[in-house]
């Protein structure tokens, strides 16, 4: 089971962390969790470059590791980058100091400030810790990991649910595959066609 949009009460217990972007300039905020893998980031790349869209790709520090070149080429068509820990822990499932560890693993690849638990999972006296970070949550959800969720539905998650200044999730991994194919593009045209531009988070 997940939340398309995030519960109020989510909000409420980790209330510095950032759900949106600011509203006014028709922008969407296009991330991308889990990568970098070769079977789908290029992909994803290529059919940003179409769109002179611009996203933010939190990654699993492994993977980094494992793919260097995919990850220098999100760095060089200038996209952002984001901390996704290095082995993708689930923070409810470590302890405090092995958690940590495994971002600041995650660090010496991927510079960057931001940072999204995965599962968008974190302890309340964890959350605490990260104050050097700024933590990237969202408000859209588009559910494509779910192999119960067809390509269609997952559509319309997002095309239902996304607004001026919606931060959107995706994926770059193999579950999500099916889904990101299929709706990517169609999310992408959809919201151009209407005046949206696509940008990265750290650029506000």
């Amino acid at each position: 089971m997940y939340f398309i949009r995030l519960p109020w009460l989510i909000r409420k217990l980790y209330k510095n962390a950032l759900y949106e972007m600011p509203q006014g300039k028709k922008r969407i905020y296009l991330t991308f969790d889990d990568g970098p893998i070769p079977e789908i980031t290029p992909w994803i790349l290529n059919i940003l470059k179409e769109y002179n869209a611009h996203a933010t790709f939190f990654c699993v520090g492994n993977n980094v590791a494992k793919h260097p070149e995919i990850y220098q080429q999100i760095i060089s068509e200038q996209h952002a980058v984001g901390n996704h820990t290095f082995h993708h822990l689930n923070s409810w499932k470590h302890n405090t100091y092995s958690y940590f560890k495994d971002i600041v693993a995650c660090k010496q690849l991927v510079k960057s400030t931001l940072f999204r638990p995965p599962y968008g999972k974190l302890k309340p006296y964890q959350y605490t810790l990260y104050k050097h970070y700024t933590i990237v949550m969202w408000n859209v959800l588009s559910g494509d990991f779910d192999k119960n969720t067809n390509p269609e539905q997952c559509l319309k998650n997002v095309i239902q649910h996304t607004k001026d200044g919606s931060i959107i999730v995706f994926h770059d991994n193999l579950k999500a595959q099916r889904n990101l194919y299929y709706s990517l593009p169609k999310i992408l045209e959809h919201f151009t066609n209407k005046g949206f531009t696509f940008h990265k988070v750290s650029t506000l």
